[in-house]
């Protein structure tokens, strides 16, 4: 794509990395055939390369954003679909995040979306204020159907319809600490990520993940300090923000570098794992922080792809139960993890189906089923009517996002795929689940 960017323009580095993923692009339009929203509404400038000619057009002219391209960069989930389609290695995810930071920067959005958007910023990211949100979700829920007559308000009411009846006791295991791999046969040393909306929706994602590795010999750090990834506001074009929690967690994690050394930062959501690996990337131009963020981010793994690269022993038992396997977006198109999820299942004993068009995503995407309502629950319900014609007993996943999303209509339970890992190497059943074996 040729590109008519001023030097000054260029000099903004910015701007001068945009460019060169704009100049990547040669129209070739791959990337429509496995947009979510471009399969979903069918219009152009909800495709990738739509959305790149709005943004193309937007930095160029060095303008303020304008609603037209506010609108179709909303609708954008940042699945990453596109670029595990490209042929010509286009990073749409750096491209459509300094779009995001230039809106967030340039256009006045409408009252309540902007309220919406700063709450959503302010109580996310802290597991205290998103537990006590949720304890006073209840109240809301008579209000539901009002909301939904409202355009206004229905991310008010899509966040009511995805809180949770009931909310886990916070974890002690959150707190920081180290734990020690069991046995004589020590296998390594590793950070693992609390989060926020993770460590409050499902606590025992990451017990569940201390207790398989140190039980195969892993020591379990958790640092002083870390928190919020920042992908949250990261997507919203809040860079501050993003960027000072990422500063955070690379200070935390350096600071168990140095104490005893690790051999993996380990995370459990995988929405967070592709942000964390691309520190490096957000860091680059802090020289305070680009050589601290660079190592953090190549130690950065997803559990799956942690445990894949171990040598583990043969499953205590072997269940037999049929696991439809939902690869989240973050996983597969941002992280490229494709194959140690569904074989280390396979090796543990499931029979593991993919559901058809699994590449698409299910409508969650961070903050984009409360945001984005009516496009999501569309997605939603293709997603769960593929997985639920695999026969399964079981859906998989490695996204706490995909197993709300998912969760909130399908009729089969919903589980992160360490719980099933788990299960097999000698720890309990993971909650509505039938042994088959």
């Amino acid at each position: 794509m040729q590109t008519n960017f001023s030097a000054a323009q260029l000099a903004d580095p910015h701007v001068a990395e945009s460019e060169k993923i704009l100049r990547k692009c040669v129209h070739c339009g791959f990337c429509t055939a496995t947009c979510p929203t471009y399969v979903t509404l069918g219009n152009e400038l909800d495709s990738p390369r739509g959305r790149i000619y709005l943004i193309k057009d937007m930095l160029e002219n060095g303008r303020p954003a304008d609603k037209e391209i506010v609108t179709h960069i909303d609708r954008c989930l940042s699945c990453l679909a596109c670029m595990t389609t490209c042929p010509s290695g286009v990073n749409y995810m750096h491209l459509v995040d300094h779009a995001r930071a230039h809106i967030q920067a340039t256009y006045k959005r409408p009252l309540l979306d902007r309220l919406t958007r700063a709450m959503l910023a302010f109580v996310l990211p802290y597991p205290s204020r998103f537990r006590a949100a949720l304890k006073l979700a209840g109240l809301g829920r008579p209000l539901i159907g009002l909301f939904e007559k409202l355009p206004a308000l229905r991310p008010v009411a899509a966040m009511l319809k995805l809180a949770p009846a009931s909310i886990p006791s916070a974890s002690p295991m959150a707190k920081p600490g180290t734990h020690a791999g069991q046995g004589t046969n020590k296998r390594g040393r590793v950070a693992i990520l609390t989060g926020c909306a993770q460590s409050v929706l499902d606590p025992a994602i990451n017990e569940t993940t201390i207790s398989l590795l140190t039980r195969l010999g892993v020591e379990v750090v958790v640092p002083e300090g870390e928190g919020c990834c920042g992908a949250l506001v990261h997507h919203m074009g809040r860079e501050d923000q993003a960027l000072a929690s990422a500063r955070r967690n690379v200070d935390a994690w350096t600071r168990a570098i140095e104490k005893g050394g690790l051999d993996a930062i380990v995370i459990t959501a995988s929405g967070c794992g592709t942000t964390i690996k691309d520190y490096g990337f957000m860091l680059r131009l802090d020289p305070a922080y680009a050589e601290k963020a660079a190592r953090v981010s190549a130690l950065a793994k997803d559990v799956t792809e942690y445990l894949g690269g171990l040598d583990l022993p043969e499953p205590v038992r072997r269940p037999g139960t049929v696991v439809a396997y939902h690869s989240a977006c973050s996983m597969q198109h941002g992280q490229k993890i494709t194959r140690q999820p569904k074989e280390l299942l396979a090796k543990a004993g499931f029979v593991v189906r993919e559901p058809r068009e699994a590449h698409l995503c299910c409508g969650s995407a961070g903050t984009y089923n409360i945001l984005q309502p009516d496009i999501s629950a569309r997605l939603r319900d293709r997603k769960v009517k593929n997985i639920e014609a695999t026969g399964a007993a079981i859906v998989a996943t490695g996204n706490i996002g995909c197993i709300t999303q998912i969760a909130s209509a399908a009729k089969l339970p919903v589980v992160h795929t360490v719980k099933l890992l788990d299960w097999a190497y000698g720890g309990p059943k993971p909650e509505g689940v039938a042994d088959s074996g």
